[in-house]
């Protein structure tokens, strides 16, 4: 029983090192080179400016300070919702309805939907009955900020051993 228990152990043994070595010879084509990688700056970066409104006198709060503090918020919304249309675009849906040659109906929905990162309030103030808020976002920055968290590379040489 001894010799058949070991017979079985050195098969297994074999089999064992057969497999190791065919996987390591599988991946020596992953180790036998050197890839460096670097990062890519455009030339120039564009710097984008929104411009938000709101009436004071529409928001619903029960004091003029806090109707001032709603439409400051408000300002700010609209002034990223229009730098949201500036830099991911904008999904336009429109529907024509023609009898007789007459258009019967024409409307048209816009909707927008993004991310903006980076962007800086520029300033906030009145205007008459209005508040405006102001509203840049600089690409260099937002490139900055993309490579810090994202480190997007290109190959920039590969050394084969």
């Amino acid at each position: 029983m001894t010799t058949t228990f070991r017979r079985n152990k050195m098969k297994l043994c074999w089999a064992g090192a057969l497999t190791a070595t065919l996987w390591l010879t599988g991946c020596t084509s992953y180790m036998d080179r050197h890839i460096e990688y670097q990062t890519v700056t455009p030339e120039s970066f564009p710097v984008v400016t929104a411009t938000g409104f709101a009436p004071v006198a529409r928001q619903q709060a029960e004091t003029e300070e806090e109707r001032i503090l709603l439409a400051m918020r408000a300002s700010r919304l609209e002034a990223y919702r229009e730098l949201a249309e500036q830099v991911q675009g904008i999904y336009l849906n429109g529907e024509t309805r023609v009898a007789d040659m007459i258009i019967q109906s024409d409307a048209f929905r816009t909707e927008v939907s993004g991310i903006i990162r980076g962007a800086q309030v520029v300033r906030s103030y009145p205007v008459g009955e209005y508040y405006a808020t102001e509203l840049k976002i600089d690409f260099e920055r937002v490139h900055n900020l993309y490579v810090s968290t994202v480190r997007p590379q290109q190959v920039r040489r590969v050394i084969y051993y």
